[in-house]
């Protein structure tokens, strides 16, 4: 039986490899599978005949490999792991050793020390990327921007590199530093030392709204939602309940730096806004789908304006695409990321584990969320100088959304 674990939290400080990657459904089990019959003595017989081959390019590269220096048992072992894995397409899917596995059950632990950073792998060139600096972190002071690419760390390039790779790399004891190179999305180039620190995980953010002029705008209300843990919603509806005692006339979600979570925590956040419907639909390998309804919600009458971008990742998608789908709020930005899938963990004899997608999800209108991300409904991009400059022309967007649009919507 596979146990559903929540490993939202153990995305900060870029920790681990898919423990940080903001999926939403995780699940933990043994090496144990199960097959019947005929086709699973064919499956066994061609499984060995491949490893016979593989045995048999072992013992060949042994005896007549011009360097035989670099043939490692274990190196060949891992690259041939590896390359099965890769073969399948899907970054998510992932070999962990067990060195790097016994680095992950210490992030369960609370052993949060890097940068405050969310990093992914590119489906579509392979690259690492920033998926979003944590609010306040070391990542976002020294100027690391949502979408970045990470090109080296310490000097030594990126390329070629795993999830898994580029977490060893910046992860470090509290006050040491780390140099990263990385590629802004207009194309810049920054080199950035950082210091690591230990992280603490944030959750949900009111902050006062400003307009362009720099002056309050009294009746709207912003909430930051960096993660759904367990205590997101019990934060939210806290926040929720003020924003509705203070006669706020509509609210600003921002869920640009929210790389994801615990599934059961998003859907008890769009449970909040939503009346009644599908929040998200769960598709496995068999086209089988599990799907998830809201429950009666208290927020369901103040106008929504969500802020998304890169980094809107996994579970901020599907609490975006819900929102948008049952018309309960526009979406203001830019593209999300594209993390829309569930992944399992598999216990293997050798004391590592196999990180495997066993199921997409899709939005309550069908739209599929992995490799495409969610396009917004207001375009709004977000510039490197924007950032500078402490400007932020997406807020200012949601403001002239509520202000305007949305009462027109209601009219």
């Amino acid at each position: 039986m596979w146990k559903t674990i929540k490993l939202g939290t153990a995305a900060v400080a870029l920790a681990f490899v898919i423990l940080m990657v903001g999926v939403v459904g995780y699940a933990i089990g043994d090496t144990g599978a199960s097959s019947s019959g005929t086709s699973r003595q064919a499956e066994q017989s061609s499984q060995s005949q491949g490893y016979s081959i593989l045995d048999e390019i072992q013992g060949i590269l042994k005896e007549d490999f011009v360097a035989p220096d670099a043939v490692n048992p274990d190196t060949l072992q891992k690259g041939a792991i590896n390359g099965l894995i890769q073969s399948l397409g899907d970054p998510h899917t992932v070999y962990i050793s067990p060195e790097d596995f016994a680095v992950g059950i210490d992030i369960i632990s609370g052993a949060f020390q890097g940068i405050g950073a969310q990093v992914d792998q590119d489906p579509a060139t392979g690259q690492i990327v920033i998926v979003a600096p944590f609010r306040d972190s070391p990542a976002e002071k020294a100027g690391i921007l949502p979408g970045d690419v990470l090109l080296s760390v310490n000097g030594e390039s990126a390329e070629g590199w795993t999830v898994a790779d580029a977490v060893k790399k910046i992860r470090g004891p509290e006050g040491t530093q780390v140099t990263l190179s990385v590629r802004h999305s207009d194309k810049s180039e920054a080199q950035l030392t950082i210091e690591r620190a230990t992280i603490q995980i944030p959750t949900v953010f009111p902050e006062e709204v400003r307009g362009q002029d720099g002056n309050p705008v009294s009746d709207l209300a912003y909430l930051e939602i960096q993660q759904f843990t367990e205590q997101t919603a019990g934060d939210l509806n806290k926040e929720l309940k003020r924003i509705q005692d203070a006669g706020y006339k509509g609210l600003i979600l921002d869920l640009r730096r929210n790389p994801g979570g615990g599934l059961d925590a998003t859907v008890d956040v769009a449970d909040m806004f939503l009346d009644d419907g599908v929040i998200l639909t769960q598709v496995d390998r068999n086209g089988h789908e599990t799907v998830y309804n809201a429950k009666p919600g208290h927020v369901t009458d103040l106008p929504v304006a969500v802020l998304v971008g890169p980094g809107s990742a996994s579970g901020s998608e599907v609490l975006a695409g819900a929102l948008r789908d049952h018309g309960r709020a526009k979406l203001i930005g830019e593209k999300t990321f594209g993390k829309g899938s569930v992944n399992h963990i598999r216990n293997l004899s050798n004391g590592g584990a196999l990180y495997v997608t066993i199921a997409r999800w899709r939005t309550p209108n069908g739209e599929l969320i992995e490799g495409v991300g969610l396009q917004p409904d207001v375009p709004v991009a977000l510039t490197p100088e924007d950032v500078q400059a402490h400007r932020d022309p997406q807020l200012f967007a949601a403001i002239d959304f509520l202000q305007n649009g949305a009462q027109a919507q209601r009219q």
